[in-house]
């Protein structure tokens, strides 16, 4: 049982797992309440393990989420094959998962080499693909929430201000915001953005770090102030994600809660 303010959390793994899903049946003997299915490597959903996912989902309380893949895939490519079969991937992923899952999560676009000497070209098709991709998911009873970025150059939305920039440019009732505490430390960024965004934050990841790097630590080896961050999201009522490397770490970060 985690402490009073954070009631609902599920646990992500960022490791590729050898064992995709066995892991994901003792999440709620260690104290987690839902599941985020990372779309990378051997997690990735597919027609030969969705009959397995389907069973966690109807054999447990987990409540699953999506987090759309992002490795290879950027909403900004201006190459229009590679744009095409991003979106196409992204499609068949919220199709797949449309019976288990009322919540995915999508990564911004970057600027490639081309983008950068077309910053405004590659900006808008962000925008047209978050649009697309938030039509689409609507249609499978899906929120797609956007999530803020690390410190990395050329990536969109590193800031508050970008992020609801790119919310507001989207313009879809079916768009909302992941807010990643980790992420916004690397930019020194926390207060920001619980304070610009917190009416579109609908999804939450949480991972510690020293405000320098996106290190994915366990809750409470970095140096975010955790107990600060929780007073300040006393109205979200969503879920609390961490992002940990195996469920060895995912239950050192419900220990952590359990004693804020």
């Amino acid at each position: 049982m985690c402490s009073m303010r954070v009631k609902r959390v599920s646990f992500s793994s960022r490791r590729a797992c050898r064992d995709a899903f066995d892991w994901a049946y003792t999440l709620e003997d260690i104290g987690y309440t839902g599941w985020e299915v990372v779309q990378e490597g051997d997690q990735c959903l597919n027609q030969d393990n969705i009959d397995l996912v389907s069973d966690i989902h109807d054999t447990t309380d987990l409540e699953l989420s999506l987090h759309l893949p992002f490795s290879d895939m950027n909403m900004a490519s201006l190459n229009p094959g590679i744009h095409h079969e991003i979106l196409r991937q992204m499609t068949d992923y919220l199709e797949l998962a449309s019976d288990l899952v009322e919540l995915a999560v999508v990564h911004p676009g970057y600027l490639s080499p081309y983008g950068a000497q077309v910053p405004d070209r590659a900006w808008e098709q962000n925008v047209r693909s978050l649009q697309q991709l938030s039509d689409i998911a609507e249609e499978y009873g899906i929120l797609l929430t956007v999530e803020n970025m690390p410190d990395l150059a050329l990536v969109f939305g590193r800031t508050p201000e970008e992020i609801m920039e790119l919310i507001n440019d989207v313009g879809r009732e079916n768009i909302k915001m992941t807010l990643d505490v980790g992420h916004a430390n690397t930019m020194g960024l926390v207060d920001e953005f619980m304070a610009t965004c917190k009416d579109h934050i609908s999804h939450i990841h949480i991972h510690d770090n020293h405000g320098t790097k996106d290190e994915h630590l366990p809750l409470g080896q970095g140096n975010i102030d955790w107990k600060h961050v929780f007073g300040e999201l006393y109205h979200y009522t969503g879920t609390f994600v961490t992002e940990m490397a195996d469920p060895k770490e995912g239950a050192q970060c419900i220990e952590y809660l359990k004693e804020i």
